[in-house]
């Protein structure tokens, strides 16, 4: 109960405080508020408020102008942020390719609101990278795949010869080749740019389901009805969205 209250009560700034508490004391032993200040990027006079309600809430001992220590639930509520932290990090760089100052800054933003169920699968993924023989090929096969990397060199296996639509089985085409009330399943959004994050950002996203509305007299542009809302798409970005036509 008491570890619940706490953790309603940590704010994401409170725990980004005592993740780097609990990272200095690991490195250096000790945890000073100018070493705080200075991790976090803030003045020192910053960090006070935070620190005297971490030790408020049970989770610090502190004193003004003194080193700054992790009671016994503030190092576990730390080690908790921390380890999501780590996982967060592996799985932008190592999985996603992200550059590491983007995983790092996009892990720090994440590691508030990761689920268990999510840190674990996470877990999961990495751990069958581990234990599987083909594991670690298949992450490496899908960071070097032209066919969804457009900017990697063509890779060697027989996939390749083929534009990824073809490859497969059951009827797949853009949405520009839709008529109305068609609807189908999105596969894949074949572009790049800002082109590619407007539709990403409009929830285009692999998965989605969506229907044709209605076109243009001159057939551009192209509305599509995506979770109850009516969007129009330009051409270029209707053949871009590749689908699976659904009956």
């Amino acid at each position: 109960m008491v570890e619940n209250v706490i953790h309603a009560e940590l704010t994401p700034a409170l725990e980004d405080y005592l993740e780097t508490i609990y990272r200095l004391i690991g490195q250096d032993g000790i945890a000073r508020v100018g070493d705080i200040a200075r991790e976090r990027r803030v003045r020192p006079g910053s960090v006070t408020p935070a620190m005297k309600r971490l030790d408020q809430m049970g989770l610090i001992q502190y004193h003004q102008r003194d080193n700054v220590g992790l009671t016994r639930a503030g190092e576990q509520a730390a080690r908790k942020v921390y380890a999501r932290h780590q996982v967060l990090t592996r799985f932008f760089a190592k999985i996603l390719n992200l550059p590491a100052d983007i995983a790092e800054a996009d892990a720090c933003a994440a590691e508030h609101s990761l689920s268990p169920q999510a840190l674990d699968q996470l877990v999961r993924l990495f751990e069958y990278m581990e234990v599987c023989p083909e594991g670690r090929e298949h992450i490496d096969r899908f960071v070097n795949c032209s066919a969804v990397h457009p900017e990697v060199a063509p890779c060697p296996h027989e996939c390749d010869a083929l534009p990824l639509v073809s490859r497969q089985r059951s009827q797949r085409m853009s949405i520009a080749d839709l008529k109305p009330g068609q609807a189908g399943r999105v596969q894949q959004v074949d572009c790049e740019g800002a082109v590619r994050q407007r539709l990403l950002d409009m929830g285009i996203l692999p998965d989605t389901h969506l229907t044709v509305a209605r076109v243009a007299p001159a057939g551009d542009p192209v509305w599509i009805q995506l979770q109850g809302y009516e969007l129009a798409l330009r051409m270029n970005e209707a053949r871009s969205v590749i689908v699976e036509v659904q009956p």
